[in-house]
């Protein structure tokens, strides 16, 4: 029985366009509630019992995207509305690096093809998915623009090219002969676990403790933005948010506003 309900999720899935990666997670998701629901019935008790297993084990934001999986599922295959809220989320911000930190990655990274995917997740706040499926046409030097095409969401953006740059990846840009930017010594793509493990790397030899990873760039280009004075709507363009509450993340994240305050004491 699962599986047969699973074909029909993806094809519902499918037919409203939704990303390879939604798809998946979708998938993976409703077949655990399937599986621990065998025998249970496939009902609101049944979801709620599952939702009360998971969130004493996982995130809540991981819980919240498998009661968004299973809400598609009833509405979509069996037909049934659920009413079900999502779990309140940890309001835990991410640590950003520090713009030293940042000319300390770059630095320690000796492989140039290594450091301008680097360059490119910090300098244009880049998603690890949209690193490993540019290609050589997507880089337009005449007008300084990358053309990020079906991101997140399926929709395209486009992002400057850092200005200290472009020479650095013009010149690399003539001696690969892949269309894709960064081909792995394979042939094709790059994975993202590849891309990570470059971080990671880069970040040892660098010396910083902090965990480092292809988002953490991102999360720091956007924060950096903010506290040199770029309007919020302007990032939210840049880094392809839908919604502008996204955005508004990095006015928690930025510290610049609660660096400038002078503490009372100081006018003793």
């Amino acid at each position: 029985m699962p599986e047969g309900l699973l074909n029909k999720l993806k094809r519902e899935l499918e037919i409203v366009n939704s990303s390879k990666k939604t798809v998946k997670a979708y998938l993976y998701y409703t077949r655990e509630f399937l599986l621990h629901s065998k025998d249970k019935g496939l009902n609101e008790n049944s979801v709620k019992d599952f939702i009360q297993s998971q969130i004493k084990k996982k995130n809540p934001s991981t819980v919240s995207s498998q009661i968004s999986a299973i809400k598609f599922f009833f509405k979509r295959v069996l037909k049934q509305n659920l009413i079900l809220n999502h779990p309140k989320r940890n309001k835990t911000l991410p640590t950003i690096l520090t713009i030293r930190e940042i000319k300390k990655l770059i630095k320690s990274t000796s492989n140039i093809k290594h450091k301008l995917i680097i360059k490119l997740l910090y300098g244009c706040g880049l998603r690890v998915s949209e690193i490993v499926n540019l290609k050589k046409q997507d880089i337009n030097f005449e007008e300084s623009l990358i053309h990020i095409k079906l991101a997140k969401g399926k929709k395209d953006r486009f992002v400057k090219i850092p200005s200290s740059m472009e020479k650095e990846l013009s010149n690399y840009i003539k001696i690969i002969e892949s269309d894709i930017l960064f081909p792995s010594s394979r042939g094709g793509k790059l994975t993202t676990a590849t891309v990570q493990a470059i971080l990671k790397n880069s970040a040892k030899k660098a010396g910083i403790r902090k965990r480092v990873y292809p988002h953490l760039l991102r999360h720091s280009f956007a924060t950096h933005l903010l506290e040199q004075g770029t309007d919020l709507r302007i990032i939210q363009k840049l880094l392809g948010h839908s919604d502008i509450k996204t955005t508004q993340i990095y006015t928690q994240i930025s510290q610049a506003s609660i660096k400038n305050i002078k503490s009372p004491l100081d006018n003793i």
